[in-house]
């Protein structure tokens, strides 16, 4: 038996103590008893706690992988976070102010990645321990909306329809106005029979589409978003928001950094998060890589009243970012980039005469990395908005507007 203190928290959430000695859901001051095996600390026991831990609210928090930092109190989420921005920045040598910290509630999560897998009894449906095979169930979970837990039982069945006896699938799960938008991510063929069966299925629980891979089965209602004042329905699979507060905050932040501009670019615009709230005071023109997820921001544009012009691009603004005399005709910009940032993308930016820009990013480091370039161009960074939609979990998203 080996025992070790705990001196912080690392990146993904995980204690870590001298040596170092890494050691799952403990938290900094701790002294911790277990087995150790090369760096990691296993079958940790809790010798002196930290007056920061608490009682998980989730029954299922200690066989589910879905959350990670329910034994710590909410304080000490929001504080730790902060920190993690804080020294991504200053590893690129940027001071910077966090204005506002925006948790989103318990049970706000509208889309999650969930597994299924056929049993002798039935089906089993929930996420996997952390770093396991196992499959927990999780029917009490406290992070998604209510709207996906009522329907397990539902996810159960088409579970059975869509796994083979040793296989397992995904199910990906959107919550929309119209209902449930669910994708199916199986190797099982598509019959004709089996379409014929899945279509009957998704009318039955009244799905708001259902989609086989990249097969479609049906779409009962177009399963909408809303973006400031449009419906969309992007795409299967398409990249959303993580919960509506979370989006209403990023929105919010957005249009107050690029208030006044009468031209704005939105580059990795998606299906028009953010372009859609900012065509009610500006022209925006948008810029994605995914062709479906522009069509579908068009077409809510084209429905939606009271909004000045919106015009779509496809690009691959990772092999050809928008250049510096692309850049001249807006009056402010918009990014908000994969985890990877957008390292070209900025480098034009920075050699552009582009005045205003606001960064939306789900990686601090990279958020970090993209800033330097941007400071070292003479631009000057507001306070940043931290906003945590994914709740107990290490991932962070934040967003700042920059000037010069």
């Amino acid at each position: 038996m080996t025992e070790v203190t705990i001196e912080r928290l690392g990146m993904h959430g995980d204690g870590i103590a001298a040596g170092p000695v890494y050691v799952q859901r403990v938290l900094p001051g701790e002294v911790v008893a277990g087995d150790l095996a090369g760096d990691r600390l296993d079958n940790a026991r809790i010798v002196t706690p930290s007056p920061d831990r608490v009682a998980p609210p989730c029954r299922h928090y200690k066989g589910c992988g879905g959350c990670s930092l329910q034994h710590a109190r909410d304080g000490f989420v929001e504080a730790w976070k902060r920190e993690v921005v804080m020294r991504a920045l200053a590893a690129q040598g940027i001071e910077a102010e966090i204005a506002a910290t925006h948790t989103s509630p318990a049970n706000a999560r509208r889309r999650a990645k969930l597994s299924g897998r056929r049993t002798k009894g039935g089906a089993l449906v929930g996420f996997h321990g952390k770093g396991s095979d196992t499959l927990v169930a999780v029917p009490d979970c406290k992070i998604l909306r209510p709207e996906i837990l009522v329907q397990m039982p539902m996810l159960e069945a088409l579970t059975i329809k869509a796994a083979s006896r040793k296989s397992e699938i995904g199910l990906l799960v959107t919550v929309t106005q119209s209902g449930l938008d669910v994708v199916v991510e199986t190797e099982r063929e598509l019959t004709n029979e089996l379409r014929v069966d899945l279509a009957e299925f998704a009318q039955n629980n009244r799905l708001a589409r259902l989609t086989w891979g990249d097969e479609p089965i049906g779409t009962l209602l177009p399963p909408t978003q809303r973006f400031g004042a449009a419906d969309v329905a992007p795409p299967p699979g398409a990249f959303l928001q993580a919960t509506a507060e979370g989006q209403a905050a990023l929105t919010a932040a957005v249009l107050r950094g690029t208030a006044g501009a009468a031209r704005i670019v939105d580059l990795f615009a998606g299906a028009g998060t953010f372009s859609l709230p900012m065509a009610k005071g500006a022209e925006v023109h948008a810029v994605e890589g995914e062709a479906g997820m522009l069509a579908a921001l068009d077409k809510g544009w084209r429905v939606a009243q009271g909004l000045k012009r919106i015009t779509t691009e496809p690009r691959d603004l990772f092999r050809r970012p928008l250049l510096p005399d692309e850049l001249a005709r807006f009056d402010a910009a918009v990014i908000d980039p994969p985890r990877a940032g957008a390292e070209a993308q900025m480098a034009e930016i920075a050699a552009s005469t582009l005045k205003r820009m606001v960064m939306v990013s789900c990686n601090p480091v990279t958020f970090a990395r993209d800033a330097r370039t941007l400071v070292s161009a003479g631009f000057r960074m507001g306070a940043i908005e931290v906003v945590d939609q994914f709740r107990w979990s290490p991932h962070i998203e934040l967003v700042a507007a920059f000037a010069r």
